[in-house]
């Protein structure tokens, strides 16, 4: 493996000025589960390891009590976010992603900051963090911005994310009332694979508990980024959530999609596939929704 020098700086300003200095010979690194394997591969060779690792210290995800919002540093790994409390009882659509990332070792190292920023359409992570509406919170030479994190996306290992800029944190706004959600990873088997498919529902019920008030449907490996069905959501809006409109529902999902035939299956299948993933994910999130309130 090509050999580097690891820095260690001690805050955020410091690792920007760093990657400034360096530029294009410098990388940050966090769990180093992506980075690493590809210096080995030979696909990246940085002279200079930038360590982000201990600059920002937040162990778990937690609510801002005045607004509501959850707060995501991106430093923290997906065991983290798997083994929280709030995640598990009020983002299971979150959960379930995580859960299944890698095995438990990989998931006790590598950072979901680590998962967006490959911005590889593969990515569990981003799929339930853009159907919850979450925002990227980036910092840099010019100061904070932020971004809607379905914008942060710009092709396969592309991302919004200016020379030495750092992504710190992904913040989820309040859950609508009567909210359920559902992820699910389609592969060949459930963990230590990439997945074929990747598809995120959220639902938000009227007081009825059976109309749609908002929908969310989030599709990964489908196309060159992670992708929003707007007019699968669209339709469902104002409609019964029931299989039969789930399943109309998962027909225009995979009318949007882009799949192609690759080595994970033939684009006919996949298609396929998003339809009855977004049926099923669509009445699991409708029977979280009906839960949380029985």
């Amino acid at each position: 493996m090509r050999k580097f020098t690891y820095l260690a700086p001690k805050n955020l300003d410091e690792a920007i000025s760093l990657h400034q200095s360096y530029g294009g010979r410098a990388k940050y690194i966090a769990g180093g589960t992506d980075v690493l394997v590809k210096i080995k591969e030979g696909k990246l060779a940085p002279d200079y390891l930038i360590s982000l690792k201990e600059i920002l210290d937040q162990e778990r995800p937690y609510l801002k009590g005045e607004t509501g919002e959850l707060f995501i540093g991106a430093f923290l790994t997906h065991r983290a976010i798997e083994k929280s409390s709030i995640v598990q009882l009020n983002y299971p659509i979150l959960h379930d992603a995580v859960k299944n990332i890698g095995s438990v070792q990989i998931r006790n190292v590598a950072t979901i900051g680590g998962n967006l920023v490959n911005a590889v359409p593969s990515a569990d992570g981003a799929i339930p963090l853009i159907a919850l509406d979450g925002k990227a919170h980036i910092y840099g030479t010019k100061g904070h911005r932020s971004v809607d994190l379905r914008r942060f996306f710009l092709g396969p290992g592309q991302c919004d994310l200016d020379r030495g800029e750092i992504l710190l944190e992904v913040v989820i706004p309040p859950l609508r009332p009567r909210t359920g959600g559902a992820y699910v990873k389609h592969g060949r088997r459930e963990a230590m694979e990439l997945p074929m498919l990747g598809v995120g529902a959220l639902l938000s019920l009227e007081e009825d508990m059976a109309t749609c008030a908002r929908a969310r449907i989030c599709l990964g490996v489908a196309a060159p980024t992670p992708l929003r069905c707007l007019e699968a959501e669209k339709f469902l809006v104002g409609k019964t959530v029931d299989e039969i409109a789930l399943t109309e529902a998962g027909r225009i999902a995979g009318e949007e999609s882009r799949v192609r035939d690759s080595i994970r299956g033939l684009a006919w299948y996949r298609r396929e596939m998003v339809g009855v993933l977004v049926k099923r994910m669509g009445l699991k999130a409708l029977q979280r929704a009906q839960q949380k309130v029985s």
